[in-house]
């Protein structure tokens, strides 16, 4: 699945640890964005990740899920760039 993962962590220690673990799963595109294609089991590891470093009572993490068709609509306007797909080459 391609997934939009969004944030609003007030506290800069928090933060910087989130960030941190969201590296290990999708490409920084924003100061508070991250996307990329995950497996479920990723997804799910993920998910439990977030929830761990954040304060659940303070903080706010958003998670959209873009289908196959929505991906290419995606509009950026500035100095953004797509995120380009991971493949495992073959030689």
């Amino acid at each position: 699945m391609y997934v939009v993962v969004c944030y609003d962590v007030v506290k800069n220690r928090i933060r910087a640890r989130l960030i941190k673990a969201l590296r290990g799963f999708l490409t920084h595109v924003q100061k508070s964005v991250f996307e990329g294609e995950l497996a479920d089991g990723r997804y799910h590891e993920m998910l439990e990740r977030i929830r761990k470093e954040i304060d659940l009572e303070a903080d706010t993490v958003r998670v959209y899920h873009l289908c196959a068709r929505c991906r290419p609509a995606t509009e950026i306007i500035g100095t953004g760039s797509h995120v380009e797909e991971e493949r495992d080459e073959v030689l």
